[in-house]
């Protein structure tokens, strides 16, 4: 196998040889007026053996380990342009897949996905539950072999341009089991008759996210992905994987912090020098922590959360000042990390529950 060394080397070569003609980063979220030039660029990273890195080779992965995989990620980020397509397909629904899928699921799904042929989005926050998933309506009703599932889900991004989503759904009432024990995670076919999406307008005046409706839309069970009324362990472990993707992000702060000059102005070269200071903690608390998500990813989420808005503001970066109330709710709300941070990181008593 590849050293990881040898394999970041690769990786650096061709980048510098695609330097000026790959797309500038997007992130994790692929804005969906990219959509022609997303897959695009994801058929060049198959084609060079930069997709799938830490896949099976039968279904289109290079066959190598999370380890190359978070090499690949902080390269592209280096470089400045995006490590995937998107996060939803190519990091949480392929492990989602990977772990519990079928091997039908996976053949059928996987090749395409890694290719940029099949875009994914999730489907699992609603209006009433967002940071307390756990607390979802939308329902997913078994008759014969087909589920009918009814509900609304929102901030679903991209979900306008996805041909498949990731969905969580209520299978057992609360009456039949606590609330995290009665939901599955099901693969919904987004043109499905019943399913509809409505762009969400942000006050950048664009709309990357989509609320999606469904009215009785019916599911074949063989959509079901792991055990009926254990989909909140299968979203979960899809989570983890979506906070793991902090390598990628450390090195964009690194970036970032690298183009930032210190004002003239006393005050305001404080402040901006203050903020530097902590970025840079931030950028090595994210190495520190390696391809595997850790309870560091709940510190290095929120640090960033809190440092995107600071930097923007003290910058006077008007496009980043508008765009940066976003980064305490994505991947997971600065609330839901302290959470985290209290509860596993300092061991203080869990959140009372109603």
């Amino acid at each position: 196998m590849t050293s990881v060394d040898d394999f970041r080397a690769e990786a650096r070569a061709w980048l510098a040889s695609e330097a000026g003609r790959g797309p500038a980063d997007w992130g994790a979220i692929l804005p969906p007026r990219l959509d022609a030039e997303g897959r695009a660029w994801q058929r060049r990273l198959f084609d060079a053996g930069f997709a799938g890195i830490d896949w099976p080779t039968e279904y289109g992965g290079r066959g190598l380990t999370a380890d190359h995989a978070s090499a690949w990620m902080e390269e592209a980020a280096g470089a400045g342009v995006p490590a995937v397509l998107n996060m939803v397909g190519l990091v949480l629904t392929a492990r989602a897949l990977l772990a519990y899928g079928t091997d039908e699921q996976k053949a059928t799904h996987l090749p395409l996905t890694v290719r940029g042929e099949r875009v994914w989005c999730q489907l699992f926050s609603e209006p009433g539950a967002g940071s307390d998933l756990g607390s979802l309506a939308t329902r997913a009703i078994a008759d014969g072999d087909t589920y009918v599932v009814s509900g609304q889900k929102v901030w679903s991004s991209g979900a306008r341009i996805s041909e498949w989503g990731i969905l969580l759904a209520r299978t057992a009432s609360l009456d039949e089991a606590p609330k995290h024990r009665g939901i599955s995670m099901f693969l919904l076919d987004m043109s499905s008759a019943g399913v509809d999406v409505r762009p969400l307008r942000q006050m950048t005046g664009e709309a990357d996210f989509d609320e999606v409706f469904m009215d009785e839309v019916r599911v074949p069970a063989s959509c079901l992905v792991g055990p009926l009324h254990g989909g909140w362990g299968v979203a979960m472990s899809t989570l983890t994987n979506e906070r793991g993707f902090i390598a990628a992000s450390a090195a964009s702060l690194a970036r970032r912090l690298d183009e930032v000059s210190l004002p003239a102005d006393p005050v305001r070269r404080d402040r901006v020098a203050a903020i530097l200071a902590e970025g840079r903690a931030l950028e090595y608390l994210a190495r520190r922590q390696g391809p595997v998500a850790s309870t560091a990813s709940s510190l290095v989420k929120l640090g960033l959360a809190e440092l995107i808005p600071e930097l923007a503001s003290a910058t006077g970066d008007l496009d980043a000042v508008v765009r940066s109330p976003g980064a305490r709710l994505g991947g997971g709300t600065s609330e839901v990390q302290r959470n985290i941070i209290g509860e596993l990181v300092l061991g203080l008593p869990k959140e009372p529950k109603a």
